[in-house]
């Protein structure tokens, strides 16, 4: 989106990896975290990095991922689906398997909501997180 402020087709997104959609997820949701910290908080920059170092670890954003459960459209879930069940290849330490898993999807769905053009829902679904 930013690079040509055009969305992936469906079929685009449709025929991208799990993986692929949480990899820029992961950056769309750390994005959201930094920017909700510092218009939030006056911290030092070490203190910011710590925060949303907290925040974005696989055991926070597997508890959030179950706050938006409910609130996922029948699409929505069908890609947090695909990112639960993505393959990987190694989960780091401080989190479950299943935390991982979870977090992947909640990465995954926010990368193909931005993906898709749909950066609003992204930051809605955010809001209800924070």
């Amino acid at each position: 989106m930013l690079t040509n402020n055009k969305p992936l087709t469906e079929k685009e997104l449709r025929e991208m990896q799990p993986v692929v959609l949480a990899y820029i997820g992961d950056a769309v949701y750390e994005l959201l975290v930094r920017d909700h910290l510092v218009r939030q908080e006056a911290t030092t920059l070490s203190e910011q990095h710590k925060n949303t170092i907290s925040y974005v670890a696989a055991s926070a954003q597997a508890a959030a991922m179950e706050s938006l459960l409910p609130l996922l459209t029948e699409e929505e879930h069908r890609i947090f689906r695909r990112g639960r069940n993505a393959r990987v290849h190694s989960v780091p330490g401080g989190c479950t398997v299943a935390q991982y898993h979870a977090a992947t999807a909640l990465e995954a769905l926010f990368g193909w909501l931005w993906l898709s053009g749909r950066a609003a829902r992204a930051v809605g679904l955010f809001q209800v997180i924070w």
